[in-house]
């Protein structure tokens, strides 16, 4: 079978699209095994608890940048964000035993800021708000104060983070929630969403 150079283009294109794997493609697949294994996943903003057993001038706390790197000495720049911190204890010890004879390298989590979430409208107190446990719509809004007034509680909008290929929309009723009907589902709110109560 003989192939016209511009279908080989088509087919050479695809095949390198599939081969390719960016750094954030990368963080994102780790992000997802994380999470269903049921890890903490490290990211942006994050500050960690960097420990060089034995080697007190290489520990600190450090910040996970907006580019999800940090930076520690000798080790210099490190990927970090969408590893869990014993994945990122392993991409340090890997950087420093080219300086240092076997270190021993802990990750601790000292503060997570990377996992939050966003309340507007109809709400007591709208804002930006951490994960630090499964959070549901309804505890959600009443960690937000409750509804307010004028709040149309049967058309609460959840938009998704921007950790979703495509941005997407879904709805809560809460009238519904209380009388046990399908549509009222009380769904658990991911990293990045936004609740919206009109």
């Amino acid at each position: 079978m003989v192939l016209s150079g511009r279908l080989k283009s088509m087919i050479f294109l695809f095949l390198a699209l599939c081969l390719i794997s960016t750094p954030q493609a990368g963080a994102q697949q780790n992000a997802e095994a994380g999470a269903s294994s049921g890890q903490y996943i490290i990211g942006a903003g994050d500050v960690l608890d960097v420990m060089v057993y034995s080697e007190s001038e290489l520990s600190r706390g450090v910040f996970v940048r907006i580019d999800g790197n940090i930076s520690l000495p000798l080790a210099g720049e490190v990927e970090a964000a969408g590893a869990t911190p014993a994945e990122l204890a392993e991409r340090i010890t890997a950087k420093l035993g080219r300086f240092l004879e076997d270190p021993e390298v802990t990750v601790i989590l000292a503060e997570s800021r990377s996992k939050v979430y966003y309340v507007l409208g109809q709400v007591a107190s709208p804002g930006e708000y951490s994960i630090t446990r499964p959070v549901t719509v309804i505890q959600a809004i009443a960690r937000a104060g409750g509804f307010g007034e004028w709040a149309k509680k049967d058309r609460i909008m959840i938009v998704s983070g921007p950790g979703e290929e495509e941005e997407s929309v879904s709805y809560f009723n809460y009238d519904k929630f209380l009388k046990d009907e399908a549509e009222g589902r009380n769904a658990v709110i991911q990293p990045g969403d936004t609740i919206v109560i009109p």
